[in-house]
């Protein structure tokens, strides 16, 4: 293994650790990617309309969000493991659920409430910091890389293989089959033991209040959350709408799958080279490089005719950028505070995240059922682009130390 990679090669058990953890992000990630396909079977079963299934997914966005804050602290406190398998369970009965739903309840209550507490459970708000604790400080960043690839490179495996199910078993059997993947889940928790413990000492000594005290009082922690909504808005409502926007303009279904996958694909590259440079340079840097080019890309997109290979070059840019933002804005949040209340204190940050992705997810549907297009939510995320450039410009990687608890001159 190169020493680019990693300063030290980890021992035996962590390398165990890290590649179960990135089969789990593999099948977390896979798994909430592939809803989008379910969209239209699920319009011509009930006639709901876009809106109301858009405000399911929507809703399961924004509980992600609310309860990886829970979960998190839950995480520090008794152990990552638990956690995990309470998430796989939930996020299996969400799945299930959804199989032939016809009261509107049902489908909030599982695609939304349920599957949604079910990825906050199971995602990098729980598994990077378990990853992470695994290995030196050297490794660190590169690690974070790994792990957020492994969740696209599950978004790259799962949406296909789950068309080819919805193609060959029907869109219910489909979704029983998602629903026995989620629980495989917890199993690939157990490894995750040896760092869950809720015994580590605290990295500056303080406690969690004095902690989540000066995070209040920390404008860089506040700036990279709300940059963070941006990421949220623009990945939710593309993993959504895509496959509609791309079916109504004429593509087959095939090509929506695959348009999905392939941004998984390509940012297998995009998050793992954003986790070494974001070991090497400023991590602020790479999030505005990173919200810059979103900008560039998705402009190009609505000017140029829409084609087969402009949804092709669209979908790997993005892919490229797609969950690259999640190496330095972890890599922040160490930086400010450290890795003992690392799971909280990202969820916090997520939060940001999922607001936007609830945003993304609800407008979208509910502006194409007013107005027939989704040109709007597309020039929506061009300025909200522009918008994070500018809220990361400022961001100081300061450890919470100097930048708080220092006197003032």
């Amino acid at each position: 293994m190169s020493s680019s990679l990693f300063a030290h090669r980890p021992p035996a058990a962590s390398l165990f650790l890290i590649a179960s953890g990135c089969v789990l992000l593999m099948f977390s990630f896979g798994l909430r990617s592939s809803f989008g396909l379910f969209v239209e079977p699920l319009d011509e079963l009930n006639g709901w309309g876009r809106d109301v299934i858009g405000l399911a997914l929507a809703i399961q966005n924004l509980v992600w969000g609310l309860v990886a804050v829970l979960a998190g602290g839950l995480a520090d406190r008794f152990g990552t493991v638990k956690v995990i398998v309470a998430g796989a369970l939930f996020y299996a009965l969400g799945i299930w659920l959804v199989g032939g739903v016809e009261q509107v309840w049902v489908l909030h209550t599982g695609v939304g409430f349920l599957v949604g507490a079910g990825i906050a459970g199971t995602a990098f708000g729980l598994v990077l910091p378990a990853m992470a604790r695994a290995v030196s400080p050297s490794q660190r960043q590169a690690v974070l890389g790994i792990g957020t690839a492994a969740g696209s490179m599950g978004q790259f495996v799962l949406v296909p293989v789950i068309q080819q199910l919805v193609e060959a078993f029907g869109w219910i059997g489909a979704l029983n089959a998602m629903a026995v993947m989620a629980l495989f889940m917890a199993l690939l928790a157990m490894p995750l033991a040896r760092t869950s413990a809720p015994t580590e000492s605290v990295d500056y000594g303080l406690r969690m209040s004095e902690v989540l005290r000066m995070a209040r009082g920390h404008g860089s922690y506040w700036l990279l959350t709300l940059g963070f909504f941006v990421c949220g808005f623009h990945v939710a409502f593309i993993t959504v709408h895509m496959p509609a926007f791309l079916t109504d303009a004429g593509f087959s279904s095939e090509v929506a799958a695959w348009s999905i996958s392939l941004i998984g694909l390509c940012n297998v590259i995009g998050a793992f080279l954003a986790g070494v440079l974001s070991g090497r340079m400023a991590m602020r840097s790479v999030l505005i490089g990173i919200y810059a080019t979103r900008v560039i890309a998705i402009t190009l997109f609505m000017l140029v005719p829409l084609s087969l290979p402009s949804v092709l070059i669209f979908s790997c840019v993005m892919g490229f950028l797609w969950l690259a933002t999640v190496p330095p804005t972890t890599g922040l949040v160490v930086a400010m505070f450290g890795t003992r209340y690392m799971a909280t204190l990202y969820g916090v940050v997520f939060l940001g995240h999922q607001l936007g992705s609830f945003w993304g997810v609800w407008l979208g549907g509910w502006l194409f059922e007013a107005t027939g297009s989704y040109a709007g939510l597309w020039w929506t995320g061009v300025a909200l682009g522009v918008v994070a450039v500018v809220l990361h410009w400022p961001i100081r990687e300061t450890p919470v130390e100097s930048s708080v608890m220092a006197p003032a001159n």
